[in-house]
């Protein structure tokens, strides 16, 4: 069999409103091709940096999305082709306002032993809206979706009022504000997977701190957990589906440096790495060499109080335009990512009833013009009233990173006279808590999708929303997000035509922020490794179905 990785280019925005049972189970399809029972079900593969948590309500970054989705499961996964497959509920339909949806849960349990139950989605879901716990995406994800959330959130109303109740402890029965027609898709994210109530009471303020200190239901379980260095997963037999599970363990290293990553590859001690510009020519013709597209934008955020400059548009618009992003991904990356042209990117979700892609369908939106970025940053000087400008750029310090960085503030200093870039390099997990604390000027951000539809892209900007930590503000965008998501909701045309004016809005006329690319990952990966994939949505890398083979 060929090894593939690679993202699945999802042609339609999943929309879980017709009441239809998930698919079959990948575990059925891709469990059963059969790894090679003599050889070491065992691999070694790297990590961008330590986990922040491994707390479902307190994970922000896509490294706590990785391996809480693979020692986790909620409702639903998603399979090699990005549907929703079986997970902890065999079914779920919604009743025919949109409004009332009912899942059967499978009998299932925790590697405790204990089983798992409607109240352990009952008990996740309230604690991700309680004040107290503090969940950044509890509700930014249920606020506004599931019925009191964000009452709740706010403090207006008590958690028990949280429209989520267990009829049995095989029924869960969801309440919805309005019809959402991408709930379904959105059960997927590691918010809305369920947790027991007693162990995390009994854990306190350990639980998820520490390899002893997490509970799995999923298909692996944490045995290790070495802080800023690495840990180790195996597999978790009392998992429903432990028959498909293949790997008896999965080793993960924090690798900063990409030399360093190659390196542990040669020798053995790794079975995947990222590759950089550096080492892509030496190993694009090798078996291993692959490159994995995702919808991840890499773009600039622009904090409006922190910095005066950064509140002129014009300022901001000058910035996106002086940007040279195809000479970014063709020198400086080099691994196979492309030139942002929107917020929403490419290849990510199509217009409803249609199989143009969304970014087809609206047309490119930023551009790199030194011309354009001269013009606006003389206007940005002269409203300003000085001829001189410093600001302060954040990003994260692997190399990679250090390497874009300095890319930006070359192109910055060299194309806007009068303008100082103050690099400020941190590890992921504190630019991660800046960027929460809006305790930044620019920043260089990463977005990746929280489920299949635009609005996980374009509801990042509502005034005062969750995920806007850069004091930006327009009430002509809130209403069109408001509408797309109130009046629209089930009318999916109507729907993405205000998604595409909302992002005209965001782009051309604000400049809000800035997008730079889109990425992708080039990288070594064992070509005995067999099984292994990435989606739209959830783990980066999905390891549920891999072997190993000789």
């Amino acid at each position: 069999m060929v090894f593939t990785l690679m993202l699945v280019l999802v042609l339609a925005a999943c929309s879980g409103g017709d009441g239809e049972t998930s698919s079959e189970s990948g575990g059925e399809g891709s469990g059963d091709s059969g790894g090679d029972s003599s050889a070491k079900q065992e691999i070694t593969v790297t990590a961008k940096s330590e986990i922040p948590s491994m707390d479902p309500s307190l994970i922000t970054d896509s490294v706590g999305f990785q391996w809480a989705g693979e020692t986790l499961e909620g409702l639903y996964r998603l399979d090699e082709n990005s549907n929703l497959t079986e997970g902890m509920a065999k079914e779920g339909t919604v009743s025919d306002d949109g409004l009332t949806w009912t899942f059967k849960l499978r009998d299932a349990q925790w590697s405790n032993g204990d089983p798992v139950t409607a109240n352990d989605f009952v008990y996740s879901w309230r604690r991700a809206v309680d004040p107290d716990v503090g969940s950044e995406y509890g509700p930014y994800f249920l606020g506004g979706i599931i019925k009191n959330a964000s009452a709740i959130s706010n403090g207006e109303k008590d958690i028990e009022e949280l429209g989520v109740k267990a009829v049995d402890d095989k029924t869960l029965e969801v309440q919805l504000e309005k019809p959402v027609p991408y709930f379904k898709s959105m059960t997927v994210f590691v918010t809305f997977m369920p947790l027991n109530q007693s162990y995390v009471e009994e854990q306190g303020e350990k639980f998820a701190t520490e390899a002893d200190y997490t509970l799995s239901n999923g298909p692996f379980k944490m045995t290790s957990w070495n802080h800023g260095e690495g840990w180790t997963v195996e597999k978790n037999e009392d998992y429903w589906d432990a028959e498909a599970v293949q790997l008896e363990k999965i080793n993960a290293k924090v690798i900063k440096e990409v030399s360093t990553g190659v390196n542990l590859y040669e020798s053995g001690e790794l079975d995947q790495t990222e590759l950089n510009a550096e080492f892509v020519d030496q190993y694009k013709t090798h078996e291993a060499f692959n490159i994995a597209e995702k919808p991840y934008l890499y773009f600039f955020k622009f904090n409006q109080e922190a910095n005066e400059a950064l509140a002129n548009v014009d300022a901001r618009k000058a910035i996106s335009y002086a940007i040279d992003r195809q000479s970014l991904v063709d020198v400086i990356l080099n691994d196979g990512s492309v030139p942002a042209e929107g917020y929403v990117p490419s290849n990510f979700v199509s217009m409803p009833n249609s199989e143009k892609d969304f970014r087809e369908a609206q047309g490119p939106l930023v551009e790199s013009n030194e011309e354009k970025a001269k013009e606006h940053w003389s206007k940005a000087l002269e409203a300003l009233g000085t001829d001189s400008v410093t600001i302060e750029l954040m990003g994260d310090d692997t190399g990679t990173s250090k390497n874009v960085m300095a890319y930006y503030k070359d192109q910055l200093e060299s194309k806007l006279d009068g303008l100082t870039i103050e690099v400020v390099e941190v590890p992921f997990k504190e630019r991660v808590r800046r960027d929460s604390a809006s305790e930044f000027e620019m920043e260089a951000a990463t977005w990746g999708p929280d489920y299949v539809d635009p609005n996980t892209y374009l509801n990042m900007y509502l005034t005062d929303g969750q995920n806007n930590n850069m004091n930006y503000s327009n009430p002509e965008y809130d209403a069109l997000i408001e509408k797309a998501n109130g009046e629209y909701a089930q009318d999916p045309e109507k729907r993405f035509e205000t998604f595409l004016e909302a992002e005209r809005l965001l782009l051309e006329e604000d400049a809000a922020v800035a997008p730079i690319y889109q990425d992708a990952k080039a990288q070594l990966f064992r070509p005995s490794i067999k099984g292994v994939f990435t989606t739209a949505t959830g783990p980066e890398f999905e390891f549920k179905w891999a072997h190993v083979e000789e």
